[in-house]
Formats: C-alpha cells, sequence, structure tokens
C-alpha cells in the first residue's frame, strides 16, 4: 500500500505540471530548474534515511514519510513563481525520497525472508498506483484547478497513511539486540560488518544502473504530458494518458517480473529490458503523431519496468538499508541531472530531441547490466 501510495501521490502531481507550468510563467529551462528541486529534495535526505532506518527501523520511517508526503504534495499549487515552485519540491522531494528508500528497505527485508526475486512486484504496486494517479488526473484536469486537485490527494495520502501505518508498526523486523532469538534478515545483519571494496563497486555499478533508468522514469514524468499536449497538439487529458499508459506497462512488466528473472535471471532481464527501453523511447519521442508516441511510451514502460527494482534490491542484499540509500541516491541523480537537462536541451534544440537522451541512458543501462553478469549470479 505504501509502494502504491509513492506512486499515486507522484503521478498526481506530475499529471499537474502543465498547469502549473502556466500558473508560475515558467519557461522550459526554468520550469526544468524548479523541478530540478524534487530530486534534489529527495537526494538529500537519502543517505541520511539509510541511517535512520538502521536506527529506528525502516517500517516506523515509512509511515512517518507516509505522513509528510501527503502533506507536502498540497504546496506546489499554492505557488505564482518558479522559485517558491522549486523552494517547495525541495520539501516534496525530501519526503518523497525518504519514503523510497524507507520502503525499499523494508521490502529487502522481506524479499530476503521470502527467499524469492520478488521486488518487482512491490515496484508493481509503485506503477499501478502511478497509473490510478495519472488516469484519475487525466479524468479531472479539465474540472478541477490543480490546487483543489492536490489538496484532495493529500487527503487520500493521509486516510491511506492512518489505515495502513498500525499494521506496519506492529510488525517491525527484529533489529536490535543480537541476542534475541528471533531471526534477523540478511539486510539487517549485513550493515554490522564492513563491505570490502569490491562489494562497494558493486552497489555503485547497480547505482548506476538505477540512475540510467530514473532519469527516463523521471522524464518521462515530467516531460512526457507537455510533450504530447505541446508538440503533437494532444488533448490535456490524452496528454495526461500517456504517463498513465507508461505507468500501465510499466505495472505489467513489474508484475511479471519474478517469473521473468526466475526464468531469465538478473544479467538477461537487465540487457533486454534496456534495450526495448531505448528503442520504445526513440519511437515516443520522434514519433509524428500522439498515437505512435503512446505505443512508444507503452514500449519504454515495458523495457524499463524491472530494472531499478532489480539494481536497488542487489545493491540492499549487499549492504542492507546502506546499499539501498547508496543505490537510490545515485539513482535518484538521474532525476536529479533529467529535468534541468532536458529543458535546456529543449530551450537549445526541441523537446522531442531532448527525450532521444532517455534511449541513449537505456542502451547505457542495458550495456553496464551486461557488464555486471558476474555480479548477479545470473
Amino acid at each position: 500500500m505504501f509502494f502504491a501510495l509513492d506512486g499515486f501521490l507522484f503521478a498526481g502531481w506530475v499529471v499537474r505540471i502543465p498547469a502549473i507550468k502556466q500558473q508560475t510563467g515558467a519557461s522550459a529551462s526554468t520550469l526544468g530548474l524548479a523541478l530540478l528541486g524534487v530530486s534534489a529534495g529527495a537526494v538529500i535526505t537519502m543517505m541520511l534515511t539509510g541511517r535512520l532506518c538502521r536506527r529506528y527501523g525502516s517500517h516506523a520511517v515509512t509511515v512517518a514519510c507516509g505522513v509528510l508526503l501527503p502533506l507536502s504534495i498540497a504546496l506546489p499549487a499554492q505557488t505564482h513563481s518558479a522559485l517558491s515552485l522549486g523552494l517547495v519540491l525541495l520539501v516534496f522531494g525530501a519526503a518523497y525520497g525518504g519514503m523510497n528508500v524507507a520502503m525499499n528497505s523494508a521490502a529487502v527485508d522481506l524479499v530476503a525472508e521470502l527467499r524469492r526475486p520478488v521486488m518487482p512486484s512491490f515496484h508493481a504496486a509503485f506503477s499501478l498506483g502511478g497509473m490510478v494517479g495519472a488516469g484519475l488526473g487525466g479524468l479531472v484536469a479539465g474540472g478541477l484547478s490543480a490546487s483543489t486537485h492536490l489538496f484532495l490527494l493529500a487527503g487520500v495520502g493521509l486516510l491511506v497513511t492512518a489505515f495502513a501505518g498500525p499494521a506496519l508498526l506492529r510488525n517491525r523486523p527484529a533489529r536490535t539486540a543480537p541476542e534475541a532469538h528471533t531471526p534477523q534478515s540478511q539486510s539487517q545483519r549485513q550493515p554490522q560488518r564492513k563491505l570490502d571494496p569490491r562489494a562497494r563497486r558493486i552497489v555503485v555499478l547497480f547505482g548506476v544502473i538505477a540512475l540510467c533508468t530514473a532519469y527516463g522514469e523521471g522524464a518521462l514524468a515530467d516531460w512526457g504530458a507537455l510533450h504530447l499536449e505541446q508538440d503533437l497538439d494532444a488533448h490535456p487529458g490524452l496528454a495526461a494518458a500517456g504517463y498513465a499508459l507508461f505507468a500501465l506497462t510499466m505495472t505489467i512488466g513489474r508484475l511479471t517480473g519474478t517469473l521473468l528473472l526466475e526464468r531469465l535471471g538478473q544479467t538477461r532481464t537487465l540487457v533486454l529490458g534496456g534495450a526495448v527501453a531505448a528503442a520504445g523511447m526513440l519511437l515516443g519521442a520522434l514519433a509524428p503523431t500522439a498515437w505512435l508516441a503512446l505505443a512508444g511510451f507503452a514500449v519504454t514502460g515495458l523495457g524499463l519496468a524491472n530494472i531499478f527494482p532489480v539494481a536497488v534490491g542487489r545493491a540492499g542484499e549487499l549492504a542492507g538499508p546502506s546499499g539501498v540509500a547508496a543505490a537510490s541516491t545515485l539513482g535518484y541523480g538521474g532525476m536529479l541531472l533529467g529535468p534541468p537537462a532536458i529543458g535546456f536541451l529543449a530551450d537549445w534544440f526541441s523537446l522531442p530531441i531532448a527525450l532521444t537522451t532517455v534511449a541513449l541512458l537505456a542502451a547505457a543501462a542495458a550495456a553496464l547490466g551486461y557488464g555486471a553478469r558476474n555480479a548477479t549470479h545470473a
């Protein structure tokens, strides 16, 4: 539920970016700098969240962020300049980044207990939440102001946290006393030992793979609707459906991710996913019609679906919450670079040309995934 809530709130925000761009009067490049606030806030808090998870437990930190994230989502619609938008997005990004590290750390513990590669299933819930959030956003885009829409999302988020939070707090994994008779999970035991240099390099490698794919996810979230509406003359509802379709195919890919990993292994899953995403994004960026672009977004979602969860999950297996934090920080570094890079490239060339960088980084993720074949047991 927390993975789904995270995706639902994030998608609800991104489908209102065109309206908030108009409200603030920002250009493409200044909007890109303002959007930098989300990723900057996330990256700043991610390493801190890893330490908080070790001290207080990932379940408690997840619930705390489940309160902060809905409260912060109502803020962007209250701004009227790119500067104020960037400042409030720092707060939103901090809550978003903390939520991602905490819930992924909790998921790594459960994966270790289950002894099956089910990490993509948790991320499928995120994508499903994103699909629902973007779909509802598209439906209400013409009838509700951005302020009303985001305020309602904040209320939904607080209700979900109030419902699901107590279950997490009642079922904390054992983590403190080594003498306790309850077994500790792999990610809880591993932070007690110092990682060797090779393990650190592997964590960094998977973090870079996560970076390449987070860049693509962030690009489609922040710029996909604008590309469809501005460059291909799509109706605002259809433009919002672009991210919903991307989230739908990503959900389908992640729901089948466990089976795919068991059949193909991590290396083939990473390489195939990167290649498919690169082809799909070339179509999505350069297609002459909105419908072909939507098809490209759908293929991109299938390709990117399992790369990020595999990368973060593997880093968590190696280094517990610290590994999740390190890989997530590098991964969201892709989102940190993406908004301003695409904004400036869009001003210098065009938004379609700027979006082709997503395809280039997806291909890079495929190459790195192949290079990591000896580290993935595949």
